[in-house]
């Protein structure tokens, strides 16, 4: 145990004494609070306001009170737009054909085509062009309905079914974009913030020869991967709690009300972050560790190492494409984690075995990590970069 607590200190002196690095290690901590609370910013505004369209419409005069249901909604002809949107909206291109005849077919009950251009792959026209769709959708279906009524005809006949939903949702659900990326910012501080810790602590002792040197003194090389993993797991923990606080802090200067949604992290939701990221720590410092051991320098541990940061981003994306989840998933490192504060966020009650299971599945690989690393630290080969 004093080997252990000797080798632990002089890591733990090492890794906070390099103030830059350690800075830099946290930053995603720092950061992830402010992107999430402009995220969050932006798309409150785009869900509650209703900005100014700019589109250029091509037979205006054949269509005046289609044009003027438009304006109620903030879509504009294109010769109105401001001065300082003028390039803005010129370069989005946005185009509405409106026909000669709109108003001889709409006395004589014609089906009119009108024609809606624009680059629809464009991301930023997403919105505008939804909000088009459904003015001009709303208006053809409102002169529909008054031709049925003239006719003496029931409207209701057009909906033979009338589907009643009820939200079952919690608030806090409504808030599932903030939920969203604080589960991968917590997945990823928990990969990033040990991670330069990790490589220096490993690649970077052996490029300087200070591994070698441990090596040759009396301890075990369990004891000094141990002492390494518990540094690194510290740096990450650090991180992970940074996250949370500062996040918490953010939000609520956020008014999620607008859109009925609620979102808090209180001692319970806590408590459960923390029993779920704590081992994702142990993993993911035990597998930084393990990978830059097998690198044969400091450069190739960074490029190899930093790979793995992405696991945290790419194993949510990967989730939410997949409908029927297999069973392993929800025990499996990083996902199961992920499945569980999907639920967490949503105020549904936590699966207890699945957080038990996922937990020692990932404290298992850990350690089967750091005994494949003491047995790897016997060898030249590892030691000396030679293979």
């Amino acid at each position: 145990m004093m080997q252990f607590n000797a080798l632990l200190f002089k890591e733990l002196k090492e890794a906070f004494r390099d103030k830059r690095a350690l800075a830099a290690a946290l930053m995603l901590a720092l950061m992830a609070p402010v992107m999430i609370f402009a995220i969050s910013k932006m798309a409150i505004k785009e869900a509650v306001e209703k900005p100014d369209i700019f589109i250029n419409v091509t037979g205006a005069e054949y269509a005046p009170k289609l044009i003027e249901a438009m304006a109620k909604e903030n879509i504009l002809l294109l010769s109105d737009v401001p001065q300082d949107k003028q390039t803005l909206w010129q370069e989005r291109d946005v185009r509405l054909t409106i026909p000669e005849s709109f108003a001889e077919d709409m006395v004589a009950g014609k089906q009119i085509k009108m024609t809606l251009s624009a680059d629809y792959s464009d991301n930023a026209l997403r919105s505008p062009l939804r909000r088009i769709k459904n003015t001009i959708n709303g208006y053809s279906r409102n002169i529909g309905y008054r031709r049925m009524m003239v006719r003496g005809i029931d409207v209701k006949l057009m909906q033979p079914i009338n589907l009643i939903e009820f939200d079952e949702a919690v608030p806090s659900s409504n808030a599932m974009f903030i939920s969203m990326l604080l589960g991968i910012y917590l997945l990823m501080a928990a990969f990033m913030s040990g991670l330069s810790v990790a490589i220096d602590s490993s690649a970077g002792e052996r490029e300087r020869n200070v591994l070698e040197v441990i090596l040759c003194q009396p301890v075990k090389t369990l004891n000094i991967v141990l002492a390494k993993l518990s540094c690194a797991s510290l740096i990450a923990v650090i991180g992970v709690v940074l996250t949370l606080v500062l996040t918490s802090v953010a939000v609520s200067f956020i008014d999620l009300t607008t859109i009925g949604a609620t979102f808090t992290l209180d001692g319970y939701t806590i408590a459960v972050l923390v029993a779920l990221l704590l081992p994702i720590c142990l993993f993911a410092s035990a597998l930084q560790l393990f990978f830059a051991f097998q690198a044969k320098s400091f450069k190739e541990a960074q490029s190899t190492v930093s790979m793995i940061i992405i696991l945290p981003a790419l194993i949510p994306a990967a989730l939410t494409f997949i409908q029927d989840k297999p069973k392993w998933l929800e025990w499996a490192p990083i996902s199961g984690q992920y499945l569980l504060m999907e639920d967490l966020f949503k105020a549904v009650p936590i699966n207890m075995e699945m957080l038990f299971f996922t937990g020692v599945v990932t404290l298992v690989m850990t350690v089967v990590l750091v005994q494949t690393m003491a047995k790897k630290l016997t060898s030249e080969k590892t030691v000396l970069a030679l293979s």
